[in-house]
């Protein structure tokens, strides 16, 4: 879910001390312990400063929380609030429309996060249905099995003696006796549910046909026009900037990317960029929703989210190692993707009937998505010692626990140990 709220006229610099502190401990802090919600696989907040549109028009100051979780948004924000009532005070007390003080009821705390709950024009999950109790007891399983192999002497013995001495070493264990069966999968409804889901969107485009396939040449000459027009300039983000993001960065396996730009103006840009975020956010959902983003499986979660009226857009991610393999990643697989999407921002190189060029021109690249990075003050990862492949490793070796599997296949799945 994303919350986005104005910050009050002169709160900026209070709220970003708060911030600043929570960041600290992001866990376990004393004014919102993130630690403390159960289906919070990440968490963040941070605060965009004021600034000006391309007209020239005042843009607030913005407070962010965003979290990726299980389960209902109604649940999850019912959570927050009753973990930390008194710190949420303090933070949202900085923000237009929050009581500047007193005592607030539980109910307006809702009433006020729900009403500033804004919906993501796409979001990316490593894999859907995979919950956070789940990644931390399988993630516990294997660190057992693994204590268990290094105090045994399995020198010389078969790959299915081994697998069997495994299986009952699980099974003897009463807290650990739950793996022997298979994860949990969707049932039929759950089943059904979904592929209705996934027809809805291509039906949709089918019913528009007679109009979008007509629109299609006029779109692409428009878009070019814009693209002729377009003015890029390679400019680095300054040292005091690189700095303070270096800060927060490589503290554990994962890193938070969160990045503000303005959308170029003009209705073809507008069309552009709502249209291929919907369909990202199809294939995210439907097509890439199983460790790989075409290719790249060092993504925990993402989303993209509009602000201030369409003018502005967040991306926000959670990553695996550095930010320059990260970028590098996406820059050898899925740089039409990049450019789909990032090129209808103010400042993306140049790109050439929307996908080619941009992100391939590797530096001015890197310089932009640096330059419109923003800090992360305030961080949570509920797992920040594994990565997606340690996650998904930890699932197999779950699943190898049950059902028939031939020499190889076991040769296979003890090299995941």
């Amino acid at each position: 879910m994303t919350i986005v709220a104005d910050v009050k006229p002169r709160h900026g610099a209070g709220l970003k001390r708060l911030l600043t502190k929570m960041g600290q401990d992001a866990a376990g802090n004393d004014v919102v312990p993130l630690g403390e919600l159960s289906t919070a696989h990440f968490a963040r907040m941070l605060m965009l400063d004021p600034t000006k549109d391309l007209d020239g028009n005042p843009l607030p100051a913005h407070f962010l929380y965003m979290s990726d979780i299980d389960g209902s948004v109604e649940e999850h924000l019912e959570e927050l609030v009753d973990i930390a009532p008194d710190g949420l005070d303090q933070v949202l007390r900085h923000c237009e429309g929050y009581p500047a003080r007193g005592k607030v009821a539980r109910d307006d705390r809702l009433e006020f996060l729900s009403a500033h709950a804004v919906k993501a024009g796409a979001e990316y999950v490593n894999t859907v249905g995979r919950t956070l109790a789940q990644v931390r007891d399988e993630a516990h399983l294997r660190a057992e099995i693994q204590d268990f192999l290094d105090s045994g002497d399995f020198e010389g013995v078969e790959p299915e003696a081994a697998r069997d001495a495994i299986r009952r070493f699980v099974q003897a264990r009463e807290d650990l006796r739950w793996a022997i069966e298979p994860a949990p999968s969707p049932g039929p409804a759950q089943r059904a549910a979904e592929l209705v889901q996934a027809l809805g969107f291509p039906l949709e485009l089918l019913a528009l046909a007679p109009v979008i396939v007509p629109a299609l040449p006029v779109w692409a000459l428009l878009l070019r026009l814009h693209e002729l027009r377009d003015k890029a300039r390679t400019i680095p983000p300054s040292d005091t900037h690189d700095r303070e993001l270096a800060a927060l960065e490589d503290f554990t396996a994962q890193n938070p990317f969160s990045a503000v730009g303005e959308r170029k103006p003009g209705l073809t840009r507008l069309v552009t960029a709502a249209s291929i975020l919907r369909l990202v956010d199809y294939g995210a959902r439907y097509i890439f929703n199983n460790g790989s983003l075409t290719g790249v499986k060092t993504i925990h979660f993402a989303r993209w989210v509009f602000l201030d009226d369409t003018r502005r857009m967040i991306f926000a991610s959670s990553y695996d190692g550095s930010l320059e393999s990260y970028m590098d990643d996406f820059i050898n697989q899925v740089w039409w993707g990049l450019n789909a999407v990032f090129s209808n921002g103010v400042g993306f190189p140049r790109t050439s009937w929307l996908v080619f060029g941009g992100s391939q021109n590797e530096q001015p690249f890197k310089d932009y998505l640096r330059r419109h990075e923003v800090p992360t003050q305030v961080w949570y990862s509920a797992y920040d010692e594994l990565t997606a492949i340690n996650i998904d490793n930890n699932a197999q070796i779950r699943a190898g626990l049950s059902g028939e599997m031939s020499r190889e296949e076991t040769e296979a799945w003890l090299l995941l140990l």
